[in-house]
């Protein structure tokens, strides 16, 4: 009798030359590790043993996914069961002793997938994974794209994006500075939404757009084109993922407004350069072109205060008869997982900024999978650092003119806001002392990344060079569920005053009584002239 492809696979094993965990690579084990898979009570995993140590690392085949980063080096990631408190996705740093090897694992992890599926494991949003998913199905949850899709398929929210008129004004000056490079061109808008940058093009000279739209915002992109009848006729919407259509011509530009909060959130510019390399002739133009992530250490005790006290509720010893404090420390835990959204002060920086640059022109997908940034600035002055504070600008390095768009503190506040990862551990430092970290990004499948944070103090002063560490604080955040602090930017006072004393609130019975007293008030004064007055 022949033996199924997936009974002979049983019967192997992978030798690796390493594993690392990505949560804590610097205590990880780099010694040789074996890496099996099996099926136990139908729920088929992939393991990975090391070979000098009992720690193994366990992954549902049902949920994982397989990202190369060579020819021998792969990240293996998978999402925490529900049933964990922890909610952040998993993962390993592989690497194989020799291309062979990669290959072969590479094709059973395939073979053992599928069948998982086959068997009927379910993903979390409750369908079954399919044989002919498109790569972005295949690497997002269906319950978060359907998620992000209607949410860009509402005009309320393409009104608050085009209402964000820092950006919509600079992507139309970013064009029409630019015309030569649109003037007899073919464009394609990646994301288009509404389809205001495919009108944009159009009005610059394009020789025709190609508006690409996932959502059913394209339904409205085209009724919005046609009517407007002076450029749509050079415009052509097309509802569906870049990851799946297919063009009948090459574009010699590609626009796209694929930022998300601290730039790689919601996952689209791997979209954008997906269509980069499926859709752009050689030579093309990409708007924008460049992006940048800026970070700095940053002092606000305020916000540190306000995060620390949102927990005091679990502090309850008799809340209804019910002791609340057993859940105290998770609650603090997850309220200092958030990354705080709002506009800031750059004054509460305490050490001038660092950036990290992604070249979208040249940017693999697999490169955005794991996004790892080290971390080093001298403090200005001497106060506590509560954390790491965030902000992005995009080039669009047009032909005539480069313009920036940035969304930095102290300049004009886009939707997008600022970004800051507050740690539950604050560090002291001197003026003129280094402070070094790491900022550690890993994509999950809810269309958002990881984030680990590690800011330390190091020795000062005189035989510095010769010290270590002296403090260090570690913080984990999920980018997908971020703390919105305000709806609106806040005015900045000049110098630090005290607040004024809170109001006292007034009842209408109040006011009336107020009233009252001020016209006996009024009675008793004596008459004035009032033609005077006037």
């Amino acid at each position: 009798m022949e033996v199924s492809p997936l009974k002979k696979l049983e019967q192997l094993e992978f030798s690796l030359d390493s594993v690392t965990d990505l949560s804590s690579p610097s205590v990880s084990s780099s010694s040789p590790a074996v890496a099996t898979f099996s099926s136990v009570d139908g729920v088929t995993e992939l393991r990975f043993l090391q070979s000098d140590s009992a720690h193994c690392f366990t992954f549902d085949l049902a949920s994982a996914q397989l990202f190369k980063l060579g020819p021998i080096q792969f990240i293996c990631v998978s999402d925490s069961s529900e049933s964990s408190e922890e909610k952040f996705s998993k993962g390993v740093n592989i690497k194989f002793r020799n291309e062979k090897d990669s290959k072969d694992f590479c094709d059973s992890f395939e073979e053992w997938r599928k069948d998982a599926v086959v068997k009927g494991s379910s993903l979390q949003n409750g369908t079954i994974s399919s044989s002919n998913k498109s790569k972005f199905d295949d690497k997002i949850e269906a319950s978060s794209a359907k998620m992000y899709f209607h949410y860009y398929g509402q005009l309320l929210h393409q009104q608050n994006m085009l209402q964000d008129y820092v950006r919509t004004g600079t992507y139309y000056a970013a064009v029409m500075e630019n015309r030569s490079d649109f003037v007899g061109r073919v464009v394609v808008d990646v994301g288009a939404g509404s389809g205001i940058l495919s009108m944009f093009a159009a009005q610059a000279g394009a020789k025709h757009v190609y508006a690409v739209e996932a959502s059913e915002m394209a339904e409205y992109a085209r009724k919005l084109i046609a009517g407007n009848p002076l450029f749509a006729d050079r415009i052509t919407v097309i509802k569906g993922k870049v990851e799946d259509i297919e063009l009948p011509e090459k574009a010699d530009v590609l626009i796209s407004e694929p930022m998300g909060t601290l730039l790689v959130n919601e996952r689209m510019l791997e979209s954008y350069v997906i269509a980069r390399d499926r859709f752009m002739s050689p030579n093309g133009k990409m708007f924008p072109t460049v992006g940048r992530i800026h970070m700095a250490p940053f002092s606000d005790e305020f916000l540190f205060i306000e995060m620390a006290n949102k927990a005091l509720f679990w502090q309850q010893q008799n809340y209804y008869g019910v002791d609340l404090t057993p859940l105290y420390v998770s609650a603090h835990q997850g309220y200092f997982s958030q990354p705080v959204v709002d506009a800031f002060d750059p004054r509460l920086l305490v050490a001038p900024p660092m950036c990290h640059m992604i070249d979208f022109t040249k940017m693999k997908e697999e490169d955005f999978y794991e996004i790892d940034i080290p971390l080093k600035f001298t403090a200005s002055m001497c106060t506590r650092v509560h954390g790491l504070a965030c902000w992005f600008d995009v080039l669009f390095d047009g032909s005539t003119v480069q313009r920036w768009l940035t969304t930095a503190p102290g300049a004009p506040t886009t939707h997008w806001y600022q970004i800051r990862c507050v740690l539950s551990q604050p560090i002291y430092v001197m003026a003129g002392q280094e402070i070094t970290g790491r900022l550690h990004l890993i994509v999950h499948s809810a269309q958002s990344y990881t984030i680990d944070l590690t800011l330390s103090a190091k020795m000062w002063g005189p035989g510095a060079s010769q010290g270590g560490i002296l403090q260090s604080s570690t913080c984990k955040f999920d980018l997908k569920e971020p703390y919105y602090r305000m709806s609106q930017p806040q005015a900045y006072p000049v110098a630090q005053e005290p607040p004024l004393p809170p109001q006292e609130q007034l009842s209408t019975q109040d006011i009336q009584t107020q009233n009252d007293e001020l016209q006996d008030e009024l009675l008793q004064q004596p008459p004035q002239n009032t033609s005077a007055q006037l």
